[in-house]
This record gives structure tokens, C-alpha cells and sequence, in this order.
């Protein structure tokens, strides 16, 4: 019995199908790799260093280059399979494609493993993300009201462009930020600038002790709008659907954060890229925007709790390393809003906040669009050869009259007239779209001083009569002005 019990555990030992492969940990690349990676990511602060590589046409020595050759190389020698990298901002495990990259968050998440996730920057300080929530796309989808409020939004920051026509972006932000609250909580909610800014600071908690307060904070000044929601609004359609406070609270929260991050940052981005490179769609160029220049360019998620995931046993205090601005290409092999990676959440999966997002912001470049033409004034932008970086703060976007349109012809007293910040470089075509802002402001001019002459009251004296003929006579010159301006608009366009 004994000989047979022993052969019987040889056979099953030997034999038995049913055993399982234990899970091996994630491959830890090489001294050289590592070195390669760290000194890529160094380079991120570092964009000026691309200049030269892009001036020869060297894109594989750019960053962008030198980071896609990097991932290639891992994706060849290691199967595709997530590798563990030493970095000089941390120890990572580094998902090599989007899909896997997915498929690993989203198991993750599935157990509970996930702390919340952190952003990372180019000079690698971590900061805090607005909490992903999961939302029903069906419930909070916007209806027409989206288009009108855009557009309403979208005339008020074109109107009070400066007097050369270009975009203040302080301006524009704020212009943005009430846009989001009014879509987000309603009309009530368009002026409460605190709510922006609880939301703000809830995102940017670092202790669990400040994380609570002003998560409190937050639903105590959502609760107004809870009351007697604004049907059109997202809390109104929440509320509607049957979410309970709480639900309705951070989702609010996350549309809101994602909204006017997009509106404020992104919509100007795709409308420099557009202006470079016409799009076929708003769409397309907010895309396009998204995946050159994602707000979101890396996050960290550290594993709390041990898993594993196909084959792979991830351990408790790993922090995995996922970055949607060096995954050129969603998981299908396109993009469109809400996919993953989304350069806008740090959630896994795909994200409806995303989404609507994305869709605002494509709603913006077509209002402004179909009222006027943007031009990029600084920096000097050429298709082919983006920079790596697009900071809105340094972006100048000037919106000038379309081809064949009416000027708004508006005299712009207490405006500067002057651009607000050096752009010495700048393509011919930059400097066109000034003079043709120029031409039209000197238009604007004459107008208004023909008709100041033509006003009732200049007759009654001689005094009258000789202020008419001076006013007339600067309104010929304005004129005339406007006239030489405009044709060497017309020269530096072409």
C-alpha cells in the first residue's frame, strides 16, 4: 500500500495537469537601460535641447525619438511584458503598451490593490489628481444646451481679445473655469469661484487629514446645487438618474476638474495645432492636442495590497509607472474621447469624464473657428515639427477676421495695442495675422471718427467746424494706414 501511494504521488507529481506555474516577479531591465531611461526622463526638463536635432530633421535624437526607441527596444527584448526600471525620481514597474498597461491597472483596481493615483511632472514632483469616479456616459451625455452655452461663453472670451486680437490667457481661463461650473452645477454656479477652487485644492491633498476636510468642504457647497438642480446641468441629470449625494458630489468634482482642464489648457493647444495644420474636425485637433501635449503626461499608482496579474506577482509597495505622453497610440490603434490612455484622468479603463471633456473642448474650437481664424504668434509653430512642449502660458493665439467676413471694427481704448510679450522669430505668417489685426483696428478707427464727424453739433460755430475737419482728417489717415497695413498683411500671408 505504501509502494502504491508512493508511485501514485510520483505519477501526480510528474503528470498532473492541473498544476500551476507559481507567478514569477516582473524582470528588472539592465544597468545600461536604466541609465537610457533615467537620461530621458532628465531630458523632459530640458526642451530646448531639442532644438537643434529638429532643425537637421534628427528626430530620433529628439526626446520624443529617443523615448520611442527606448520602448521599442523593451517591447522586442522583453516580450512586451512590464519591466521593473530604477529611476532617479523612483523605482518603477513600467507597462510597455497601452493595452497591457490597461489590463494591469484595471486587474489592479478589480482587487482593491490601488492607492490613489499621483501625477507625475517633468522634474519629477509628484502631485495629486482629481479622483477618477466611474459615470454612466448615457446619464450624463449633454444635450443642445451644450452648444449654447459654448457659444455664448465662446463670444464673450473672443470680444474681449485685446486690441491686436490676441487671446489673454488669464482671461481665457476664467472665461473657461465659468463656462465648466455652469455646465458642471448649473447657472447659479457660473460666478463661485470657490467651488473651482475647493476642487482644486481636494485634487491637490497630499495627507489623509487634508484629503477629508476638504472633501467635507466640497459637499457642503455642492449641497446648494443639489436643492433645486439645474435640469440641463450634470448635477441635474445625476440627480434625475436617482444618484445618491455622495455619487453625485465626486463626480461633480472629476467632470469639473477634467472640464477646465481641457477648456482652459487643451482647446488653446488644438487651436495652435489647428492654426499650423487645419484638422478635418474639432474633434481631430483636440485629439491631436491630447496626444502631443496630454496635461496628464504620467502617473504613479502604488500597490497597497499584493496581486497577480498574468503570471506576474505584483508585491505591496510597488508603484507602477504609467505615462500616456510616451503611449503614442490608444489600445485600438486610434483615439477618440474617453479612450485609455486619455492624457486627461489617471483612472484606469476608459473614463465618461474624459469623455465629456473631450467633447466640450471640441464644442470650443468650433464655435471659435467658425467666428474667426486663429494664427499662432509665439512660439513660431511649423507642421512636421512640433516641440515637445506647448505651455499655454507662453502660447500667444491671435483670432483675426475670416476671409470675406465682417470686423467687429471695435475701438479699443484702455486696450494695449502692443503684444504683451517678445516674439522676435516668429513665422511671416504670425506677424500677417498682427498687421491684419493692425489693419483692421486702424479701420475701426476711421469709422468711428468719420462718424464723430458727421454727428450733429460741429456746425453751430467756427470753432465746430475746424474740430470736424481735424477729425476728418485723422479719420483719412487711419484710413489710408489701414489700407498700406493690410497689403503687407497680405504679403507676409502669402
Amino acid at each position: 500500500m505504501t509502494s502504491e501511494h508512493g508511485a501514485g504521488g510520483a505519477r501526480g507529481g510528474a503528470g498532473d495537469s492541473t498544476t500551476k506555474t507559481a507567478p514569477r516577479s516582473p524582470e528588472t531591465v539592465w544597468a545600461l537601460e536604466n541609465a537610457v531611461f533615467s537620461a530621458a526622463m532628465f531630458a523632459q526638463r530640458l526642451p530646448w535641447t531639442d532644438g537643434a536635432a529638429r532643425a537637421l530633421g534628427l528626430d530620433a535624437l529628439t526626446r520624443e525619438g529617443v523615448r520611442r526607441s527606448l520602448l521599442d527596444h523593451l517591447r522586442r527584448t522583453r516580450s512586451g511584458r512590464p519591466v521593473r526600471l530604477r529611476t532617479p525620481f523612483g523605482n518603477f514597474l513600467v507597462p510597455l503598451a497601452p493595452a497591457e498597461s490597461e489590463a494591469l491597472l484595471l486587474r489592479a483596481d478589480e482587487e482593491g490593490a490601488l492607492e490613489p493615483a499621483e501625477g507625475l511632472d517633468d522634474a519629477g514632483h509628484r502631485y495629486g489628481l482629481a479622483p477618477h469616479t466611474e459615470l454612466n456616459w448615457e446619464v450624463i451625455a449633454p444635450g443642445g444646451e451644450l452648444t449654447v452655452l459654448v457659444a455664448e461663453d465662446t463670444d464673450e472670451a473672443v470680444a474681449g481679445r485685446r486690441g491686436d486680437g490676441t487671446l489673454e490667457q488669464q482671461a481665457w481661463s476664467e472665461a473657461m473655469a465659468r463656462l465648466a461650473r455652469r455646465l458642471v452645477a448649473g447657472e447659479t454656479a457660473a460666478e463661485d469661484t470657490l467651488l473651482s477652487e475647493i476642487v482644486a485644492r481636494t485634487a491637490g491633498a497630499r495627507s489623509r487629514t487634508a484629503r477629508e476636510e476638504l472633501a467635507a468642504a466640497l459637499r457642503r457647497r455642492t449641497a446648494r446645487y443639489l436643492e433645486s438642480p439645474d435640469p440641463a446641468s450634470l448635477v441635474g441629470r445625476l440627480v434625475a438618474s436617482g444618484a445618491d449625494a455622495d455619487t453625485v458630489v465626486a463626480a461633480a468634482a472629476h467632470v469639473l476638474a477634467l472640464v477646465s482642464e481641457a477648456a482652459g489648457t487643451t482647446t488653446l493647444q488644438a487651436l495652435a495645432l489647428h492654426a499650423v495644420e487645419a484638422a478635418d474636425t474639432p474633434e481631430e485637433a483636440v485629439d491631436l492636442a491630447l496626444r502631443h501635449y496630454p496635461p496628464v503626461a504620467a502617473t504613479v499608482h502604488r500597490v497597497r495590497a499584493p496581486f497577480v496579474w498574468e503570471g506576474l506577482a505584483i508585491g505591496a509597495g510597488t508603484e507602477i509607472l504609467c505615462a500616456p505622453g510616451w503611449l503614442s497610440q490608444a489600445k485600438d490603434g486610434g483615439a477618440g474621447p474617453g479612450v485609455w490612455p486619455s492624457g486627461l484622468c489617471g483612472g484606469p479603463g476608459t473614463c465618461a469624464a474624459t469623455r465629456f471633456a473631450v467633447h466640450v473642448a471640441a464644442e470650443l474650437v468650433r464655435a471659435v473657428t467658425a467666428v474667426s481664424r486663429p494664427f499662432v504668434v509665439h512660439p513660431g509653430l511649423s507642421a512636421g515639427r512640433l516641440p515637445g512642449t506647448l505651455d499655454v502660458r507662453s502660447l500667444l493665439v491671435s483670432l483675426g477676421e475670416l476671409p470675406g467676413g465682417r470686423g467687429d471694427r471695435r475701438v479699443t481704448v484702455g486696450r494695449p495695442a502692443a503684444l504683451p510679450t517678445p516674439v522676435r522669430g516668429c513665422t511671416p505668417a504670425s506677424y500677417g495675422a498682427l498687421a491684419q489685426a493692425s489693419a483692421e483696428r486702424l479701420a475701426g478707427h476711421a469709422e468711428s471718427l468719420a462718424a464723430c464727424a458727421g454727428a450733429d453739433g460741429w456746425d453751430r460755430d467756427e470753432a465746430g467746424e475746424n474740430f470736424r475737419m481735424v477729425l476728418l482728417d485723422h479719420a483719412q489717415r487711419c484710413a489710408r494706414a489701414a489700407d498700406g497695413v493690410r497689403k503687407a498683411a497680405n504679403r507676409l500671408a502669402d
